[in-house]
């Protein structure tokens, strides 16, 4: 039968075939939208780090010991000259509630004077506790030297202690705290946001690719020649002379979306943890791996050597080792090449190794040319 209804059923199961075939060949796109504001800064607008040098005080006798941190006692003589206070020379004075404390903060962009920053305190004698302490006026300064801020107030602390008859229960760490809001910025940073007639944004990472696709959002929005790629990492881009239309210009930009292609194939190890990392990307070639753990025990007794009845000698104790070294049996194992994180991952898994086995195994495949990835140890 060749009825228009069985021409248009036939029509539907080809286009079908069509469609489920297609899936099989057609590229999926390389990643989720992002955002510019997510992959890129402008360059100069940024934090800058504080310093500063103070002290503490209010403490419940957990502060310095001055016999081994003679400079909290200078630091307070000459505080107390500054208030016009005279110690007299010579004087032992007992700081037990005064602790010597480093302060640090960033100052984040566009921060003016009168407003205030959080800080963190941090001992750098031997106080044993915090908790409970005031910090003095303490001027921050950024890396030319000059005052920044200026930090005081009372500290909060995370921490729990308590000691007695020689034992100690102790709950987060207690040598370091943050006071909110603890200092007032007492001067302003410039920034390049209003000079000239361009910016440039800085990724946060190097890539090429990366680049092209933030200058193209740019010149797709506002127009060709609007923002250029200079390098792997930059992206100049032409901003308006007025500061409000420069600031509603940067809030357009930012919020543009880009696709992005697939990142550089990459394995993180981190050799103090056994933390191990990768994306997406890594792909594994077939190849056959062999690891065994090599083990060795040391046992240690005392023994006792006792001198003769009648010697002159001593009993003394001694201590006898044996040492016994272990070499577990390492099975070859064919592992597979695996075009997806998921294959990359089960074939590891097969092997039955650690961590901090799979350190050592890593780096050995990627010698021996069969993991495709850049490999990063922290």
């Amino acid at each position: 039968m060749n009825t228009p209804t069985d021409r248009l059923l036939r029509w539907l199961i080809a286009l079908g075939f069509l469609a489920a075939s297609s899936a099989l060949w057609w590229p999926l796109p390389a990643v989720a939208s992002v955002r510019i504001k997510e992959v890129a800064t402008v360059q100069g607008v940024r934090s800058n780090p504080l310093v500063g040098y103070g002290l503490v005080v209010g403490l419940d006798g957990t502060g310095d010991q001055t016999t081994q941190t003679p400079f909290t006692t200078q630091s307070l003589t000459a505080m107390l000259q500054q208030l016009g206070i005279t110690v007299p020379a010579g004087t032992t004075m007992q700081l037990r509630n005064v602790a010597a404390v480093l302060v640090t903060a960033q100052l984040p962009p566009f921060a003016q004077p009168g407003q205030t920053i959080d800080v963190n305190v941090s001992s750098v004698g031997n106080a044993k506790s915090l908790r409970g302490g005031t910090l003095i006026a303490t001027p921050l300064k950024g890396a030319d030297g000059q005052v920044y801020g200026l930090a005081q107030g009372n500290l909060i602390v995370g921490g729990a202690g308590a000691a007695a008859g020689g034992s100690k229960v102790q709950i987060n760490h207690l040598s370091a705290g943050r006071i909110p809001d603890g200092a007032s910025v007492e001067r302003s940073v410039p920034t390049p946001l209003g000079e000239g007639d361009t910016l440039t944004l800085g990724l946060t990472a190097h890539d090429y690719a990366t680049a092209r696709a933030v200058a193209g959002a740019i010149n797709r929005a506002r127009g060709e020649g609007t923002a250029a790629a200079l390098d792997g990492r930059s992206v100049r881009v032409h901003v308006p002379a007025a500061g409000d239309q420069r600031v509603a210009f940067l809030a357009e930009i930012e919020n543009l979306s880009l696709e992005l292609e697939r990142p550089a194939a990459r394995v993180v190890l981190n050799a103090r943890t056994g933390s191990v990392v990768m994306n997406e990307a890594v792909t594994l070639g077939a190849c056959a791996v062999a690891h065994g753990n090599l083990s060795v025990t040391i046992t240690t007794t005392p023994v006792i050597s006792q001198p003769n009845p009648f010697g002159q000698g001593q009993t003394v104790q001694a201590q006898k080792s044996d040492i016994a070294v272990t070499q577990a049996p390492g099975a070859l194992i064919h592992m597979a090449a695996g075009t997806k994180l998921t294959d990359v991952v089960k074939a590891l898994n097969a092997m039955g190794a650690t961590p901090l086995d799979l350190l050592a195994i890593l780096q050995a495949m990627k010698s021996a040319g069969a993991l495709h990835a850049e490999i990063e140890v922290l």
